[in-house]
């Protein structure tokens, strides 16, 4: 076992070096925002998709823009309004009165990567037109199912502070996002190289493309690879069923705090995570600290708070802490 180890552990390091020049290139036009780019980077490589959440200006449509220039892949902003139609994202059948034929339209979906910008401000029927596309990696038009672009990625973006005129994502929708990323305000001295760069009246962002989309598909196969030992998969079990089952982790001041733990889709999530996670850090192998770095980021928007917790201003983020804090570590 130790020599597949070794070996898998060597592959990564090799097939990994892509990652530090991505990093170096997106980083010539975003200032800071570390904790954005890897877990841009983790989504890609996991093959999910990713619900990004901070208020305007932290250049979260900027990130995934330039993201998209350095892999040398196509990409599509979409910007979700309350006369958004589902036709509008996937596309349409149109009518030739000539030869009475009907023509495919295919819609903005097919592409590489998809930015739906303040995508709660579109109802319910638009953003479940992406159901499809996001679990099946397909769209159906009329009575035609199409294949999406491979690689395929959904990123959304919504605004926390303002909620007039805005509609709650199902569920099942939100389910669908491997990660939800909360993004903060850059430090001061971020905030100054911000300025001194972007500052200016005629400023055009220009990426070089450092790597093509099938070195990503590559890199997916290295990261399927990647050793994941039976104590960090119970592990991950535990955190998840914590969730569910609180009062039998000895978390039982959790039982009346959730009213609904995570679904099963949250350990698949957060074991491909950590391995996209592993694999950026040149490793071949899970390390319990790998799911408690991304775990906030797979479980934030599965756990649902019961009343209760809501009364005593407690966020799924807090129980997520407690839970990751009170899990024994293998």
């Amino acid at each position: 076992m130790n020599g597949g180890i070794t070996a898998i552990n060597e592959k990564v390091k090799q097939e990994s070096v892509f990652i530090q020049e991505l990093t170096r290139q997106i980083e010539t036009v975003i200032v800071g925002q570390k904790y954005l780019i890897e877990r841009l980077l983790v989504g890609l490589l996991a093959n999910g998709h990713i619900l990004l959440e901070g208020v305007p200006g932290l250049a979260k449509t900027l990130s995934v823009n330039v993201l998209a220039q350095a892999i040398d892949t196509k990409f599509q902003r979409i910007q979700f309004t309350p006369d958004l139609l589902p036709a509008d994202l996937v596309g349409t059948l149109i009518y030739n009165p000539k030869d009475g034929q009907f023509t495919t339209k295919k819609g903005p979906l097919f592409s590489n990567i998809i930015l739906a910008d303040e995508i709660n401000r579109a109802p319910s029927k638009v953003q479940s037109a992406l159901l499809e596309a996001m679990q099946e990696r397909q769209v159906t038009i009329g009575e035609t199912t199409y294949p999406l672009d491979v690689p395929f990625m959904v990123l959304a973006t919504q605004n926390p502070i303002e909620q007039e005129g805005t509609y709650p994502l199902p569920e099942a929708q939100v389910d669908r996002f491997m990660l939800k990323l909360k993004i903060d305000y850059p430090s001061k001295e971020e905030e100054l190289q911000i300025m001194r760069r972007m500052a200016q009246t005629n400023k055009r962002i220009r990426v070089q493309p450092v790597i093509k989309p099938k070195t990503i598909l590559q890199a997916r196969a290295v990261v399927d690879e990647i050793y994941v030992d039976e104590k960090i998969e119970r592990y991950i079990l535990d955190i998840v069923f914590a969730t569910r089952n609180p009062q039998e982790y000895n978390l039982a001041a959790l039982k009346d705090m959730i009213q609904y733990g995570v679904s099963p889709r949250a350990s698949i999530y957060l074991i491909m995570a950590a391995k996209a996670y592993a694999f950026i850090q040149g490793r071949g192998y899970v390390t319990p600290q790998d799911v408690k770095s991304i775990g906030m980021d797979v479980l934030r928007h599965r756990v649902i708070v019961s009343y209760e917790a809501e009364a005593e201003g407690k966020t799924s983020e807090d129980i997520v802490k407690t839970i990751f804090d009170e899990i024994e570590v293998p």
